[in-house]
């Protein structure tokens, strides 16, 4: 898959005035064996490296999507009201994608594993799928349970998520099915992560990010750790 170059993980923009610009959030084309298209998106950083994450502060948090999807138990679920006052990492991508998506997923999960029992349980990571039509409830749930039993997945209708991610920074476009069966969904490849305090996503992780930048932060987004 063909990525944007993408900056340091832990780059801090001088900006002008209060904010600045950064061309930072790269769109992942999955589940091709052709190269992927890719694009840029403008996002608003802090100035300072004070902040105790590794990932990328935003300025400007971002409001949790009223998003409701159906779960991977077939439940209707209210991705606001349901992870209110929890601290959430979110993702948006499809279980066909063939790198960025498992990888993220598999990241996260291994630096889930090396919370304590206690910090772990507080944290929910919330899959939507961008590819609904494939990635049936019973699907999903397969595929997650891979990763993390514990893990979220929702799916539903995509023009839902395609409104919900686009306050977020996040583009997300109609599969495509190419000449061999295979499928094409490019979407964000950016993680979110929500405090339980006021419920916005204050912390960016672009899809290079490492276990250990999560490994990191993870204990910090448990906690409630302003930025």
């Amino acid at each position: 898959m063909t990525r944007t170059t993408l900056p340091p993980r832990r780059r801090r923009i001088a900006a002008a005035a209060a904010l600045t610009l950064a061309a930072a959030l790269a769109l992942g084309a999955c589940g091709s064996s052709t190269s992927g298209s890719a694009d840029q998106q403008a996002v608003a950083v802090k100035q300072s490296g004070n902040s105790p994450y590794q990932g990328t502060t935003l300025t400007q948090p971002f409001s949790k999507p009223d998003l409701v999807l159906t779960d991977t138990e077939g439940k209707r679920f209210s991705l606001r009201q349901q992870t209110a006052g929890k601290p959430v990492l979110l993702f948006f991508g499809y279980t066909s994608c063939p790198d960025v998506c498992p990888t993220t997923m598999g990241d996260i999960a291994v630096a889930m594993q090396k919370l304590p029992a206690a910090e772990r349980d507080k944290v929910e990571v919330v899959f939507v799928s961008t590819d609904p039509q494939r990635d049936t409830p019973k699907r999903l749930r397969s595929w997650l349970a891979s990763f993390n039993t514990r893990f979220i997945g929702l799916t539903g209708d995509l023009e839902q998520v395609k409104r919900a991610a686009k306050p977020l920074g996040i583009l997300v476009e109609d599969p495509v099915v190419n000449k061999d069966g295979s499928v094409t969904s490019t979407h964000g490849a950016q993680v979110l992560a929500f405090l339980p305090s006021d419920d916005k996503a204050h912390i960016l992780y672009l899809s290079q990010s490492s276990v250990q930048v999560f490994a990191h932060d993870l204990p910090l987004l448990a906690k409630g750790v302003q930025p």
